[in-house]
């Protein structure tokens, strides 16, 4: 049997997984484990001139990555969240040390660190990856997100993968031990995207897998942690307030605080003309000192730890009812008990948006609820308690079942590059 390997490139984490001789499925781990964080940090080495040449513009990827940046973080750029980017027309290209990176370029580099070490176990493979239903971002080009994936494993060395919708790969692994026929929604809920499939399992030999309907929104864990930074810190740097123009009260613009509270965003704020408009309006500021902050926050590369911090607290709510948000920064400081209940209510328009996903993949497959036998959700952001209780609300929490939440994409893609079958491939209906 030809050997298959799943590829879950992901917004936060990434995943490979091989399928063994033996039948199984098992992830490749690196020395800090299987699951892959999904940063690309670049630096100027001593003496470089960039543009590749010797001593010029290094690069490292996950926790390597993450290690770089907290050595020298203001000489160095730490990329998140490029999956984010992958279906915005926008963004084309970044100048980093000089030198002009294409997205796909960065994330080619990615990948090159992501896969080295399993070079054997690609030689020969079928290759399956991953692709979210929706992309992530209000302007997505699905179709264009497709292609550009494809051209960036194309410049890492594999042109040849298929591509799958990343939740039937975890109903794929799923399904695995289901031993009756059954209908099952899928809800992969990652850091970028949430994204919903039906499909229809009949046990084999050979096992047959008919997709029936499919949905997503660009909105999952990333969305959630901007809710915590928009509420909790973003007012401390200044969101808010008022500065004077001719004396005239104005609102400070709101804009700054859209991308600092984005990971994929906060690097944009380090352009010069950025950073001076924030000066100068901190110049007739009422708080001035808060807008100095968020200055000191964005040149020097605090964003990193931040968002750190914040996450920490989401999957601490997920625990307990009540976390405290405690981050410092030279003299900037932020100590903050966030209360779960205040946390929904934040989220509470993102969770009305992954709702009507559910809903449009059940109206796409033409299916009422009660006609679901069981409900798999994975991806970190499905263990946010008001995620789940959506799933819950609408089809009963004994139909509901998790786990695998990091791994089960990849392990899925896996299994549906062993069974030779076409991938099931996105609808083409507009995004929600």
């Amino acid at each position: 049997m030809r050997p298959s390997i799943g590829i879950d490139f992901g917004t936060t984490n990434s995943v490979v997984a091989a399928l063994r001789p033996d039948g199984s499925v098992a992830t490749l781990a690196h020395d800090a484990g299987a699951v892959f964080r999904s940063v690309l940090c670049l630096w100027l080495a001593q003496g470089g001139q960039g543009g590749g040449k010797a001593g010029g513009t290094r690069h490292a990827a996950g926790p390597a990555a993450i290690e770089a940046y907290l050595e020298d973080p203001l000489a160095s750029r730490l990329i998140m969240s490029m999956k984010s980017y992958l279906a915005q027309r926008s963004f084309r290209e970044t100048r980093i040390h000089g030198r002009a990176w294409t997205l796909e370029a960065l994330v080619a580099a990615f990948l090159r660190e992501l896969l080295g070490p399993f070079a054997a176990d690609l030689a020969g493979a079928r290759v399956v990856v991953g692709r979210p239903v929706r992309f992530a971002g209000e302007t997505a080009d699905d179709g264009f997100g497709e292609e550009r994936l494809r051209a960036a494993f194309a410049a890492a060395g594999l042109p040849e993968v298929q591509v799958a919708l990343e939740p039937a790969a975890a109903g794929h692994r799923f399904a695995a031990g289901l031993d009756r026929p059954a209908t099952v929604l899928v809800g992969d809920m990652g850091g970028g995207t949430s994204d919903i499939s039906l499909l229809r399992f009949e046990p084999g030999p050979p096992r047959r897998v008919t997709p029936l309907g499919h949905a997503g929104v660009g909105i999952a864990g990333d969305a959630l942690d901007y809710r915590i930074i928009d509420r909790v810190v973003s007012p401390r740097l200044g969101k808010g307030d008022q500065y004077r123009v001719w004396g005239k009260p104005m609102p400070i613009p709101v804009g700054w605080y859209l991308s600092f509270a984005r990971w994929h965003q906060l690097s944009l704020m380090r352009a010069p003309k950025v950073l001076a408009d924030i000066a100068e309006v901190a110049r007739t500021a009422e708080h001035p000192e808060k807008l100095r902050h968020l200055v000191m926050l964005v040149e020097e590369e605090a964003g990193y730890a931040l968002y750190r911090a914040v996450s920490g607290v989401k999957a601490a709510l997920s625990r307990a009812d009540t976390a405290m948000l405690d981050f410092r920064h030279e003299e900037f400081a932020v100590q903050a008990a966030v209360a779960r209940a205040e946390f929904e209510a934040w989220i509470a328009a993102d969770l009305a948006q992954m709702d009507a996903a559910v809903e449009a993949a059940l109206a796409d497959a033409g299916l009422a609820a009660a006609a679901v036998d069981r409900v798999f959700l994975t991806g970190g952001t499905s263990l946010v308690p008001a995620v789940r209780a959506l799933f819950e609300r609408r089809f009963g929490a004994e139909r509901i079942a998790g786990g695998g939440e990091f791994v089960s994409v990849a392990e899925g893609l896996a299994l549906m590059g062993a069974e030779d079958a076409a991938p099931p491939q996105a609808p083409q209906a507009a995004p929600l």
